[in-house]
């Protein structure tokens, strides 16, 4: 009895050989394809930005409609006067600070839905949590405003109380409500993404060991989290190092910060373009570095 076996033109060599030879290219085009319109669309909306930044950071004392030729450093060595040197730190403070109150207020909340909350109740209990993320941040702060000024809201309940009124408004202190306010749910979305995760038979052995709740959350649950902590910590001092609104609509004259001295510097009565590319190119240079050393040390941070 024989057997008849039909081949198909592709199981000759000669297709065989031409499939081979273009399977490579198919190969490298598809990522490319893939990658372009993102890639493209980066091009476009940041890479080209930021270099239009960087040369005009090389100009001294530009204006609108200025020609630009890029002549030295002399805008990034201005940076370094007292005055603005000062108003650098000040951001960081603000950012600095802002960062860990969200992460002092954010963690319990994150822990007490992930862990503690019904199951049922979690999303529920989390979108009314970020649901002041729908509103504008410009309607935030004015709210703040009427909370806070002398006549608001807070003097008029302390008033009634028997207690001396605040004067927050026009303060740093106002500057960090407005952004710990505003910040704080991106904090709490990240920490809940790494506390829901949790492993729980780690919590188990330590209490079956004799860990009392204060060592099990430093021993057990802060390593497991540890890149969450991380990662929201980042996240909220990169936005908090770059807020406008809250400085500008509640810090007043004496809270002033980069984004509010770039404003100023563009848009403001006194415009120089050059040295206030050289302060944007400042601020991106400060969280690049933070994002540098995210990505070279969170690899080491401790994983499940």
């Amino acid at each position: 009895m024989s057997t008849q076996i039909n081949n198909s033109p592709l199981d000759s060599p000669g297709k065989i050989a031409k499939l081979q030879k273009i399977r490579p290219k198919l190969d490298w085009l598809s990522p490319l394809t893939l990658l372009a319109p993102s890639g493209i669309w980066l091009l476009l909306l940041l890479v080209l930005p930021t270099l239009i930044i960087f040369q005009l950071s090389l100009v001294p004392d530009i204006r609108p409609g200025d020609l630009v030729n890029p002549s030295g450093l002399g805008n990034y060595i201005r940076i370094l006067d007292p005055l603005y040197l000062q108003v650098i730190i000040q951001s960081l403070f603000l950012a600095v600070s802002t960062t860990i109150i969200c992460l002092i207020l954010g963690l319990p909340v994150a822990y007490w839905i992930a862990q503690m909350a019904p199951r049922r109740w979690r999303n529920l209990l989390l979108l009314g949590f970020v649901l002041p993320l729908w509103t504008s941040s410009l309607l935030r702060s004015y709210a703040w405003i009427t909370i806070l000024r002398p006549t608001g809201l807070l003097n008029s309940i302390l008033t009634n109380l028997g207690l001396p009124a605040l004067e927050l408004l026009n303060r740093n202190s106002a500057v960090l409500i407005g952004m710990s306010y505003s910040l704080l749910p991106y904090m709490v979305l990240v920490l809940y993404a790494s506390l829901e995760k949790l492993d729980k038979q780690l919590l188990e052995a330590a209490a079956d060991l004799g860990a009392n709740p204060v060592e099990t959350f430093w021993q057990v649950t802060v390593p497991q989290i540890l890149p969450g902590i991380t990662a929201g910590s980042m996240l909220v001092f990169i936005t908090g190092l770059g807020d406008f609104v809250d400085p500008e609509l509640l810090g007043g004259a004496s809270s002033m910060t980069a984004a509010r001295l770039v404003y100023n510097q563009f848009l403001g009565a006194t415009q120089n373009w050059g040295f206030g590319s050289a302060l944007s190119m400042t601020l991106i240079m400060l969280v690049s570095m933070a994002i540098a050393l995210l990505i070279k040390f969170g690899e080491e941070l401790p994983k499940r």
